[in-house]
């Protein structure tokens, strides 16, 4: 008989996402089943009740999915249930916590093609500045950015402690250096601004955190990413279609919101079609969705 290919789907939160739970089905699965408010010491018991059920061929054709709000959790509990497992009754994991982790991976691989076309460079030696580098897709777009070279700076609107804070706890968790800028006044934003070869926005939705007077001021800038797709947008002058158009001044080029997502949707989509088609167990975290999203970025030209 075969089997039908099964979905848990592990979220800290009140609810899984919607947008997830579309994913996986058109991925491939057949049952696709949400388990809300897990915490952290369930995923052990949760993983092994996954995996017992079905038989050591069964399991291939079993999944987990974790999602959340949180990065670092998410990333500990892929942690977690990686170690429950007893070959051979091993599955397939997969973590992307409301999305960040294809998210950042599509809107890094996507500025890092532009650094290329337009300017000829990469990330090495560049001073990122992360506007919204407290949440979630900011945080791990620093890890991945540091990790290809960049000086990375996150920062919040309204509070450099947080920033501070989300800096020393993302770079501890995922062993990066990561820096925090002041971002909280009009003043302390253009002089970050002022030193950024990169920025990248990732704040709330319909918020626009870089003006057209602030973005002129950055006159090292060579390419501006935003992911907020709800007007107005987060940097001014960069609409949600842009993929390599040039700034209103200097020789900067802009990335949309809608060039970064079509790009995080395939990510997300090839992993979890990986996840179900894989004959050996694998684990998918931000790293293998990067490297997924410099393959789409290199296709797409």
């Amino acid at each position: 008989m075969e089997r039908r290919h099964i979905l848990h789907m592990f979220t800290p939160s009140r609810q899984m996402s919607p947008f997830d739970i579309n994913m996986a089905v058109d991925a491939g699965y057949d049952v696709v089943t949400p388990y809300c408010g897990v915490t952290a010491d369930e995923i052990r018991g949760l993983t092994q009740d996954a995996i017992f059920s079905r038989g050591p061929k069964g399991v291939k054709a079993t999944g987990i999915f974790i999602g959340g709000r949180d990065v670092l959790l998410a990333a500990d509990m892929l942690d977690t249930a990686r170690a429950a497992m007893v070959p051979p009754f091993e599955v397939s994991v997969m973590a992307d916590p409301s999305g960040s982790y294809t998210t950042a991976a599509a809107l890094v691989a996507c500025v890092e093609q532009q650094l290329r076309r337009a300017h000829d460079t990469g990330f090495d030696g560049k001073r990122v500045l992360i506007l919204g580098g407290a949440g979630t897709v900011g945080r791990i777009a620093g890890v991945l950015a540091a990790g290809v070279g960049a000086r990375v700076a996150l920062a919040h609107h309204a509070s450099l402690v947080r920033a501070e804070e989300a800096a020393r706890a993302t770079g501890g968790r995922f062993d990066c250096s990561l820096d925090a800028e002041d971002a909280s006044t009009p003043a302390a934003l253009t002089a970050a601004l002022a030193e950024a070869d990169v920025v990248l926005t990732t704040a709330a939705a319909g918020v626009q955190v870089v003006g057209p007077d602030a973005r002129a001021a950055a006159g090292r800038l060579l390419v501006a990413a935003d992911v907020n797709a709800v007007p107005p947008e987060g940097i001014a002058g960069v609409g949600v279609m842009d993929d390599g158009k040039p700034l209103p001044e200097g020789r900067g080029v802009g990335i949309g919101a809608l060039a970064v997502g079509n790009v995080k949707y395939q990510v997300e989509h090839r992993l979890l079609t990986a996840m179900r088609n894989a004959d050996k167990p694998c684990y998918l975290g931000f790293r293998e969705a990067f490297a997924v999203a410099r393959e789409v970025v290199a296709e797409k030209g």
